[in-house]
């Protein structure tokens, strides 16, 4: 097994300012990221910006200011966000940059030189929202607005002609695009007559992109630009071995909306190119507001930063990992998101780590008591844990982040009941070495509860660390017996409704 992992989001159109869609998808990365990290693996994690196009150049142009001045301006306001939610992304990609227009226009070359590029004359319907051409019937579906006739020459990519390849490789490749009912949505797709792509666009109609290196005249579009920024970054062209340490990306996180750009228009170009695809492409689900799809016109936008700013990011990123089941929509409401903060991480988790603290700082002078012999309920708790470690990288590789989450949170549950039902802070008027036992074992659950939550809640988990005067381990016998622990705030101070 190989011990790199690469893992991608989608580069992100900067025609408007980032909202929750875009946060829980980089969130979603920046947890894998850090739990490969965890795990040993040399880890690359690569984010960025879509900076061409028809919706940009129109955005400028309702701000009265050229393109790149918009995409100067917009670029800083997702970098914050991307700080705000503690993102650990290694790379940031623009596609303005000089960097990523060499790229593409060195491959737009290697497919026009293997004749996989030809200019053609069009006459169709063309969603200027979407930027790109129809069909009548994607014309007639209602999903489509701004459509207008167009007839123009323009450039088209061969696509038709890996049709059956690709149809071939998915069916032979179970994995290469998750779930399993977006797999069945392509097949089904690529089994209707497959167009070639129109793959340029002429200056005169729109000059924001990067131009043809065999036609001056016409600029890229926009897609088959964007797409191609995720070789850019692995030194595709430029550095080899870079580029073979990285690619083929162990997955593409999309959502639903861009699955046929990722798993039709990219692995085509990609085999024309004689490339390796993308181990897997993820779409995950919609994030509804009040079980409606979130809106501008509406007034339902979720902004991200207003939720940081009053509830702390941990338990933003806690909720949007705990709330969606992949490949799902969810439902974002704000009396959910108070009612699983109290639930989970006030009640739950932080209030189990300032019941131990206390009870430590008390009676054993704040120092962590030994463990000594375990009995029975001890052992079968440690058992838990190891049980509980060892599922954990199944539920994470299998996408089933809610489950993993749900299942450290029964842990902490099961850990709280035992508690009660030990009492230690009875048992230490009588026998001080067993209330200390449970108090050490209970002290230890939670470290470890804690390191299978750093990749979600990597701010919080590192102060109930420095608490417990502990390091971050999944092996039992991390807390320390004689160490000093720490005094801290509340983890999570309760919301009140």
């Amino acid at each position: 097994m190989s011990n790199t992992f690469y893992i991608t989001t989608p580069i992100y159109y900067v025609n408007d300012k980032p909202h929750i869609g875009h946060a829980y998808t980089t969130i979603l990365a920046d947890v894998l990221a850090r739990f490969h990290r965890n795990l040993g693996y040399d880890t690359f994690f690569l984010t960025g910006l879509d900076e061409h196009g028809q919706k940009v150049q129109q955005a400028a142009a309702e701000r009265n200011v050229n393109p790149q001045q918009h995409c100067d301006e917009m670029a800083p306001q997702f970098l914050e966000l991307w700080e705000e939610l503690h993102i650990s992304n290694d790379d940031f990609i623009r596609t303005t940059e000089p960097r990523h227009k060499q790229i593409v226009q060195k491959f737009l070359q290697q497919v026009f030189d293997k004749g996989d590029i030809y200019k053609d004359e069009y006459k169709g319907l063309y969603s200027v929202s979407e930027e790109r051409f129809i069909t009548e019937k994607e014309a007639e579906s209602g999903q489509f607005h701004d459509i207008k006739e167009l007839q123009e020459k323009n450039y088209f990519f061969k696509m038709s002609d890996f049709q059956d390849q690709l149809i071939n490789y998915i069916e032979e490749h179970d994995k290469f695009i998750q779930p399993k009912h977006r797999k069945n949505e392509i097949l089904g797709f690529l089994r209707q007559p497959l167009s070639d792509l129109c793959i340029s666009r002429p200056k005169s109609r729109l000059n924001w992109g990067i131009e043809l290196p065999f036609d001056g005249d016409y600029v890229t579009y926009v897609w088959f630009d964007a797409l191609i920024n995720y070789i850019t970054v692995t030194g595709y062209f430029t550095d080899e071995s870079s580029f073979k340490k990285w690619w083929p990306a162990n997955y593409h996180l999309i959502g639903k909306d861009i699955l046929t750009t990722h798993a039709v228009y990219w692995p085509t170009m990609l085999m024309s190119a004689g490339l390796p695809l993308p181990k897997s492409i993820f779409a995950h689900g919609w994030w509804l507001s009040d079980e409606s799809k979130m809106s501008k016109s509406v007034g339902n936008v979720i902004n991200p930063l207003d939720l940081i700013e009053e509830y702390g990011v941990d338990p933003v990123r806690y909720y949007l990992m705990r709330e969606m089941v992949l490949g799902q929509d969810a439902n974002f409401t704000l009396d959910s998101f108070i009612k699983r903060y109290n639930s989970d991480l006030a009640n739950d988790f932080g209030n189990l780590l300032n019941r131990i603290s206390t009870l430590i700082h008390k009676n054993y002078g704040g120092i962590i008591p030994h463990s000594r012999e375990l009995t029975l309920d001890e052992k079968n708790i440690k058992a838990a844990a190891v049980k509980l470690v060892s599922e954990m990288d199944g539920k994470i590789m299998n996408m089933k982040i809610n489950e993993a989450l749900e299942d450290i949170m029964q842990f902490i549950r099961r850990i709280n009941k035992y508690m009660e039902e030990q009492a230690p802070w009875k048992m230490v008027k009588e026998n001080k070495d067993a209330a200390g036992r449970i108090l050490y074992t209970a002290g230890e659950s939670l470290r470890i509860s804690a390191s299978l939550l750093s990749p979600v809640m990597p701010n919080r988990t590192s102060i109930l660390f420095e608490a417990l005067n502990a390091e971050e381990s999944t092996e039992w016998g991390g807390l320390k017996s004689g160490n000093k622990i720490r005094d801290h705030q509340p983890l999570f101070p309760r919301i009140q409704t």
